[in-house]
């Protein structure tokens, strides 16, 4: 059983933690640290998910990090070119030489007594128990399950005789040329899904229970491509970013504040891109409000040109059962299918899996309170990335990553060792992802929750929190700052990689 130490280990090497690690290198260029990654790759969600058309659901000026320009024409990326945007981020900041694969952690101890975590991760790889300690633990593990996806139970599936695919497991020798597709789900995986099969197959129905709100956006943004012909890449990358944050956040707020307008506004531009007399109110008109999930992002308006020249359908009903041939619909239609996708969403799974313990008692996270939407009421030194929900994610975690490294040189500045949330004195809890999306409702019981009010609210506003969270104050009444109850021990001569 090996063991080593850290100043800081970081749990994940998908975009937010290859990004955490080149901040921790750039701001805290003294501090030791490890990646810890479950899988055998880089690229989290970009290396595992391989559908036909994946790709971004926002833009990569916001999705990109902020110390690294987006120069890729379009705005809208593929899966592959945001994984080697991820990997060539690793290789040109040094990252890949930190990451040890195959460690999947499973639990986590904290010690008052010697301010250290100690971590207990499973090498896969090896069959292996290996045992690491550190000072500050940060988790960049996504919150869903990578190794299953959600698969609702389907009458009568056992006799059908044609192929059935998640997305999240997609067979490399799936060939879907001249086939029958029906892809059951209306979110961003199946949007994405619809019109990237619907090139090859003979045909592809989206199988909807109810509609989503699905805009159509330009692949390439026409004010990138303008100012990288007259700017450097640094000034015109940071000046559409800031242009692409600025617009979500006035659609968010708009829908918010106006949601009858927005709605109207959506109707009308799925209209316009549909043929004249589509039933747009039974298929693309949501009865819940903008942004109460997700708004679906289709690059060039493909799904609705799909619609429009008969390559696919959309088809809004609930399945009676599966038959031997394809699905018979509640209405008495039956789908014929050569393939089913069941793109039916996501297992949420908190901190990658891994429990924590602190000073011998398991921390039940549901009875936690998140701290600036990165935090742990009573769970030192330890940071979670869990990004917007109305926003690209890197943009969140950009800002918690400098938020730790403000954090690390505060303690050193200070003489200080540890910094723990202290729960907010309220029962105004609301769930920390406040969307009405099925995934997140059938594991909010299981999430941390958030307060009323700052620090332990997160607003989903990005100029907010960047004033908050590099700007901001680091010393307030939602933390407690303090040294180990005991010497720790020494530090034993371990590489950091």
């Amino acid at each position: 059983m090996a063991s080593d130490h850290v100043d800081v280990l970081i749990v994940g090497a998908g975009l937010s933690g290859v990004g955490a690690a080149v901040h921790l290198q750039r701001n805290c260029p003294g501090k030791t640290y490890a990646v810890l990654e479950a899988r055998d790759a880089i690229g989290g969600t970009w290396d595992l998910f391989r559908y036909p058309g994946i790709r971004s659901d926002s833009d990569m000026y916001t999705l990109g990090y902020s110390f690294k320009p987006w120069t890729n024409p379009k705005a809208i990326a593929d899966g592959e070119a945001i994984r080697e945007y991820v990997r060539e981020t690793a290789r040109e900041y040094g990252v890949r030489e930190h990451i040890r694969f195959h460690h999947r952690v499973m639990h986590a101890e904290w010690d008052s007594g010697t301010a250290r975590w100690t971590v207990h991760a499973h090498r896969d790889d090896t069959g292996e128990d290996v045992v690491l300690t550190c000072a500050f633990l940060f988790t960049c593990a996504g919150y869903y399950r990578y190794d299953e996806g959600y698969t609702p139970e389907f009458p009568g599936v056992g006799r059908y005789a044609g192929q059935l695919v998640h997305p999240q497991h997609w067979p490399d020798d799936l060939d879907h040329a001249g086939k029958r597709v029906v892809v059951i789900g209306s979110g961003a995986t199946a949007v994405t899904l619809v019109p990237a099969m619907a090139e090859r197959a003979a045909h592809v129905t989206m199988l909807q229970r109810s509609p989503t709100y699905v805009i159509a956006l330009p692949s390439r943004d026409p004010l990138a491509d303008a100012l990288r012909r007259r700017l450097p890449a640094k000034a015109a990358y940071s000046l559409v970013r800031w242009k692409n944050v600025l617009l979500g956040v006035v659609n968010f707020q708009l829908s918010r504040r106006a949601p009858g307008l927005v709605k109207k506004f959506l109707r009308r531009a799925a209209q316009g891109r549909l043929p004249v007399g589509y039933d747009i109110d039974r298929h693309f008109a949501p009865r819940y409000n903008p942004w109460d999930q997700r708004l679906c992002v289709v690059p060039d308006g493909d799904l609705f040109a799909a619609v429009s020249d008969g390559r696919a359908a959309v088809v809004t009903d609930t399945i009676e059962t599966f038959t031997e041939r394809g699905i018979r619909l509640s209405s008495g239609t039956e789908l014929p299918a050569d393939i089913v996708v069941t793109a039916t969403g996501l297992n949420l799974l908190a901190l990658g899996g891994m429990t924590l313990a602190v000073d011998g008692t398991e921390v039940d996270l549901a009875q936690t309170v998140a701290y600036k939407g990165m935090m742990l009421s009573g769970v030192p030194n330890f940071a979670l990335t869990i990004g917007y929900t109305n926003a690209s994610w890197t943009l969140k975690a950009d800002l918690v990553a400098t938020y730790v490294c403000r954090l690390l040189r505060h303690l050193d500045a200070t003489g200080q060792q540890i910094v723990t949330p202290v729960a907010p004195d309220t029962s105004e809890l609301v769930p920390l992802i406040d969307l009405q999306s099925g995934y997140v409702l059938r594991a909010v019981d299981r999430l941390p929750s958030q307060g009323p009010a700052a620090p332990w609210r997160l607003y989903q506003n990005y100029p907010r929190d960047v004033l908050l969270m590099r700007h901001g104050r680091l010393t307030d009444s939602g933390v407690r700052f303090s040294r180990a109850d005991a010497p720790a021990p020494a530090e034993p001569a371990a590489p950091v990689a």
